[in-house]
């Protein structure tokens, strides 16, 4: 092809009349004619020589390209490549389906002589093939043309078709596009939600794993889960579980089901087709992707104090804690929730206990993910609270206070809120609080009171009142300046803000000098506002905090009088 370029003398008007000739099945040589190569050569070089009119077409006039005088690789072959190596799921895609990919590059880049060339070369492949629709909705913006051009109620009719080769590129497509919002809401409220748990009881299973799969995107939203279940498509959901052999229709299932256990009332469909057992006995021998979804199941499921007992029953404890020494973030993250939900449970928390699993979740606070950090964090709080000595059994995890403390420097707010909720169950052991409060924790607690993240002054404020327990705590968070924020803290609309907030300052308003940094700040008002909650722990520890004031005002008063 090269030595055909050379001779060629990189003339355009030489390439569009070779491409003519191509047209029509020929290949034109200077002593014969040769008739009819076989279809997907032809293809195969219409399309070389496509790219070389597309390189003329972005050139000045008789300039030769640069592309072709050098060996190395173009701008736009390494996007060839690049989208060639993009998703391992399309390695089983057709030849066909690249080539068509480059011909659109050209249709899009080229101009007027090769986007006709362009559309002729397209003439060549069956565009009527489920795979240039299903394989242009994998693309973002392929998935909102589609939507534009009006596809999605064209999608929702053909779903209705009683035939399966119709139906299983629609859903196809379908299921690729869930991935976007405006297609959820619209998949919801074009009725196809019904269709596709209809679907769910074909014999076909690829039909019945796109089906799933698609319910497996859209149930992130409630409104999609409420469906499923007033649809009854939770039951054919669990029988698909029985297709373990299918490996791509049980990862579908499960991802489904497991969304749609973020919904309790699901959940309780679901025990009533003995759900849980079936994927507890899913915990091994199955690949990632199904595992991820399997365990995200059980944390959902694990929410209800009936599951848990099951679970345990199940023999379902041991196979969770051996995941937790996986590398699978998705699954760290999933198996981590599961284990904390789990953990509630005390009969659970002895088991978890027992086969090393606090020691493994605490070590994968070290993990480089945020995720994986935050939830092992939050799995801690019930394993500390629930463990039958916690105190020695914290102590006894070497560097692990340490750690705890360095992760207060995290930038995530979601690793920074999980870790202050650990804090606060760790520091309620006076040894280990001792412990924390060498390794600099007032200060890094101190640093964090400025967020407006009510999720972390929630946490942080709990921790900053179990903190101050030991020593001269008080007085250095005063001398911090944590004090003056977590006033503030007062002034937002969540409730359980109000409440470790108060209780923080409770604590923190046993220092004369933090009492008159709050009066100071206007503190005494909000409070008596709050001390009309219908809380008795947040009137308590309001009240508190106002008598402590008024105790240091007529002290200073008396002292005034008195000299």
């Amino acid at each position: 092809m090269t030595k055909l370029f050379f001779h060629l003398k990189h003339r355009k008007r030489d390439f569009i009349i070779l491409y003519s000739i191509l047209l029509s099945g020929y290949v034109l040589s200077s002593h014969y004619t040769v008739p009819h190569l076989s279809s997907r050569l032809l293809s195969a070089v219409k399309i070389a020589l496509l790219s070389v009119l597309f390189l003329f077409s972005k050139t000045p006039a008789g300039a030769l390209p640069v592309e072709l005088s050098s060996e190395s690789s173009s701008e736009s072959e390494e996007e060839e490549e690049q989208s060639e190596r993009r998703p391992e799921s399309n390695t089983d895609l057709p030849s066909e389906y690249w080539q068509i990919q480059k011909l659109v590059k050209y249709l899009k880049g080229g101009d007027q002589t090769a986007t006709v060339l362009t559309l002729c070369a397209m003439m060549d492949f069956n565009l009527m093939q489920e795979t240039s629709l299903w394989s242009c909705s994998k693309s973002t913006k392929n998935k909102e043309a589609i939507r534009k051009a009006g596809g999605i109620p064209l999608l929702g009719r053909l779903l209705k078709s009683p035939h399966e080769n119709m139906l299983i590129p629609v859903v196809g497509t379908l299921q690729e596009c869930a991935s976007e919002e405006s297609y959820r809401i619209a998949i919801q409220t074009e009725g196809m939600v019904n269709d596709l748990v209809k679907n769910l009881s074909s014999d076909n299973d690829e039909l019945q794993m796109h089906c799933a799969s698609a319910i497996f995107k859209c149930a992130e939203d409630k409104q999609t889960r409420d469906l499923v279940r007033k649809y009854k498509g939770l039951q054919p959901l669990v029988s698909l579980l029985a297709k373990a052999n299918n490996k791509q229709l049980l990862a579908a299932a499960t991802g489904a089901i497991w969304k749609c256990s973020i919904s309790i009332e699901n959940v309780a469909k679901f025990q009533e087709h003995k759900a849980l057992e079936t994927l507890v006995g899913l915990l091994t021998d199955q690949p990632e992707e199904v595992l991820v979804n399997v365990v995200g199941a059980l944390g959902e499921f694990a929410q209800i104090p009936d599951s848990k007992a099951t679970i345990r029953k199940c023999g379902g404890i041991k196979p969770l804690v051996n995941l937790l020494t996986g590398t699978n973030q998705a699954l760290l993250v999933n198996v981590t929730k599961a284990v904390g939900a789990c953990a509630t449970d005390k009969e659970n928390m002895a088991i978890i206990d027992q086969l090393d699993g606090v020691r493994l979740v605490w070590s994968l606070l070290k993990n480089p993910s945020a995720d994986v950090q935050s939830s092992s964090a939050w799995a801690l709080c019930p394993c500390i609270e629930n463990a039958k000595d916690a105190g020695e059994m914290v102590r006894s995890l070497v560097g692990g206070l340490e750690l705890i403390v360095n992760l207060l420097k995290s930038t995530n707010n979601e690793v920074l809120a999980s870790i202050c909720a650990a804090i606060a169950k760790i520091a309620k052991d006076k040894e280990n609080l001792a412990v924390l409060t060498d390794h600099g924790v007032v200060p890094l607690l101190a640093k964090l009171t400025n967020t407006t993240d009510d999720r972390l002054r929630r946490h942080l404020a709990e921790a900053i009142g179990h903190c101050c327990i030991w020593g001269s705590n008080r007085a250095s968070f005063g001398e911090a300046g944590a004090v003056a924020p977590l006033v503030r803290y007062l002034k937002s609309k969540d409730s359980t803000v109000h409440q470790s907030t108060a209780m923080a300052l409770y604590q923190l308003s046993k220092d004369p000098h933090n009492c008159i940094t709050m009066h100071e700040k206007g503190v005494v008002k909000p409070l008596i506002h709050i001390m009309g909650s219908n809380d008795e722990i947040l009137q308590e520890a309001a009240a508190g905090c106002v008598r402590n004031i008024r105790l240091l005002a007529l002290a200073n008063r008396k002292a005034r009088l008195f000299y």
